[in-house]
């Protein structure tokens, strides 16, 4: 980072105004200047305190070798940042710009720079997750970008594929970042629907996103790396859909998929205090980061979790008329029409059989929640059953998880993050999985599902499908987060929920076909990097149902040489890990 005069960074109350520009950039280098000062230009109409711009400014993101990666990266000190400098001081707003730049020992990296309204390099952070023939010409981050305190709030950076997964994003937001700068260089039409508001909602903090449109690589290179590749030509452009999205998951403002384009909106840090839920559940203070200590640990060190799970199963998700003591008829019809048709893993939605789904009277929850099991017991069949317990734990009540078949309790999953509207339960000690025949199961408490830690935790030990026993309290958690779960560790998820405005069940099934730049067997190139298929379930009572895959979460190989997990920047997690 290069040192700045600490200003004091917004406060609640203060209304500022964000922008975003997407546009194409090719391989004339002072072509992509021109672009990039026209917009700059261009968002003085707006008048905004910050702008974002894409990944790789400056050029495509291919090269010839990696003579021609240096020979067309810019130097921080050089024609083309020094131009953007002037062109930002003009404006007179904060700029976010990301180019490959050239740095010491010949390396160049993908660094994200964030420019005053006075011109002064402020910070800049380099890519931490490289994908694809990223990994061929550009270095990994050696430290943790910097959270850069302005008088608009205090702004974190990083670009594409660090959006893709947890870690970058939520370390950013970690160390106090208010407003998250994402510059992206995306195919992806996974991008704007999932991984850029996904991160916005998980972390409590604004993000500011720009990606690109038009051709990602050498136009007279489309036709012919198409039909190398099988992907479609269209595929081969960026997905547009720059995103301005709130604390609470909602896109404030967004762009079209396929024309250059600016967005604005006015966002205002008082926004930041949605970081409790409507329970009064803060999700950042209810962290336990000594549970996630694994993450920041070398995968090289660890040993490579062993996948036996089946082609295909049956998974599904039930959803029932009511919920209270009436529940437990339905749920046991529904429990036998689901494995009458084939069902191996069955969710139940959490706490069914209690009114309103809380637990108002504990003697009576403990005592109702035996019956539940013993009654559900009986007609599991070969089935496996997921649904919540009230059970006396060591540490006093807890609320559990469990997976039930008919010899009993086969997995029990106390619930591990203090929850507002369970404060009357423990938190267990640790996360727990289950190796079954055909499939590597664990099960997690509505709450806990939405840390993305502990996904991660679980698609390192192998898990390859996760059970949710959900009751959402806010429209994210179904729309974005729990398929984001799924997506960033290569896991099938099923989630069930009573159907209502938060929305209704989900299972996340695995695409077979995965890796970009392999053969696609199943499916043709559809633009989607890493979103699972999705099933949802109707706004009514009944049972969905849909395959899923576990053999298939063995792939985690998103592009060449980026592993989903065992890729992640495990040496600049500390801020998740609290190490």
């Amino acid at each position: 980072m290069i040192a700045a005069e600490q200003t004091p960074s917004a406060t609640a109350g203060t209304s500022i105004r964000v922008a975003a520009a997407q546009f194409a950039v090719g391989v004339d280098v002072e072509q992509n200047l021109a672009s990039c000062l026209h917009w700059i230009e261009q968002a003085a109409n707006c008048k905004p305190d910050l702008l974002v711009l894409p990944e790789f400014a400056n050029h495509a993101s291919w090269y010839d070798d990696e003579a021609h990666c240096w020979r067309v990266s810019v130097e921080l000190d050089g024609e083309f940042i020094q131009a953007i400098v002037e062109a930002t001081r003009k404006l007179g707003a904060h700029v976010v710009i990301n180019c490959t730049v050239r740095r010491e020992g010949e390396v160049c990296t993908g660094t994200s720079i964030l420019i005053s309204p006075q011109g002064e390099i402020l910070g800049r952070n380099d890519k931490q997750v490289l994908i694809g023939h990223e990994n061929q010409f550009l270095q990994r981050a050696q430290q943790p970008g910097p959270i850069v305190d302005t008088p608009i709030g205090r702004l974190g950076l990083y670009a594409c594929m660090d959006g893709v997964v947890s870690e970058t994003p939520r370390c950013l937001a970690l160390r106090g970042a208010q407003i998250l700068c994402n510059s992206l260089n995306s195919f992806a039409s996974d991008e704007g629907s999932l991984h850029i508001p996904v991160r916005a909602a998980e972390n409590r903090v604004f993000v500011v996103a720009a990606n690109k449109v038009g051709p990602l690589i050498p136009e007279a290179l489309l036709e012919p790396v198409s039909e190398q590749t099988g992907i479609p030509v269209k595929f081969l452009s960026g997905a547009g859909e720059s995103q301005i999205v709130a604390p609470d998951g909602t896109v404030l403002a967004i762009a079209s998929p396929d024309r250059p384009e600016l967005i604005w909106s006015d966002i205002d840090l008082a926004a930041l205090e949605q970081a409790r839920r409507p329970d009064g559940t803060d999700l950042i203070r209810a962290r336990r980061p000594a549970l996630y200590a694994p993450i920041g640990q070398d995968p090289a060190e660890q040993p490579e979790p062993v996948y036996a799970g089946a082609e295909q199963l049956m998974a599904a998700a039930i959803q029932l008329p009511g919920t209270g003591p009436g529940a437990l008829d339905a749920a046991i019809e529904a429990v036998q029409q689901a494995v009458a048709e084939g069902a191996r893993y069955l969710v139940l939605p959490e706490l069914f059989y209690l009114p309103g789904q809380r637990v108002t009277d504990l003697d009576r929850a403990l005592v109702e929640s035996a019956r539940v099991v013993e009654a559900l017991q009986a007609v599991c069949g070969p089935a496996m059953l997921a649904l919540n317990t009230v059970e006396s734990g060591d540490q006093g009540p807890e609320l559990n998880a469990v997976l039930l078949d008919a010899t009993g309790i086969r997995l029990r999953q106390p619930l591990l993050h203090a929850s507002q509207r369970h404060g009357w339960s423990a938190t267990g000690p640790g996360l727990r999985s289950l190796a079954c025949q055909d499939a590597h199961v664990a099960v997690l408490c509505s709450d806990d599902a939405l840390f993305p830690e502990l996904g991660r935790l679980l698609a390192m030990r192998g898990v390859d499908l996760l059970l949710v026993t959900a009751a959402p309290l806010e429209a994210w958690e179904l729309r974005t987060g729990l398929v984001e779960r799924a997506a960033e560790n290569r896991m099938n998820l099923v989630a069930s929920c009573q159907p209502g405005a938060l929305g209704s069940s989900l299972i996340c099934s695995l695409q077979r076909d995965f890796t970009v730049m392999t053969p696609w067997q199943e499916r043709p190139f559809d633009g989607l990097l890493s979103q699972p298929e999705l099933h949802r379930a109707p706004a009514w009572p009944g049972v969905t149902l849909a395959p899923v895959y576990p053999a298939a979460a063995a792939n985690k190989v998103v592009s060449l040489g980026t592993d989903l997990v065992r890729g992640r920047a495990w040496w600049l997690v500390d801020a998740m890990t609290g190490a």
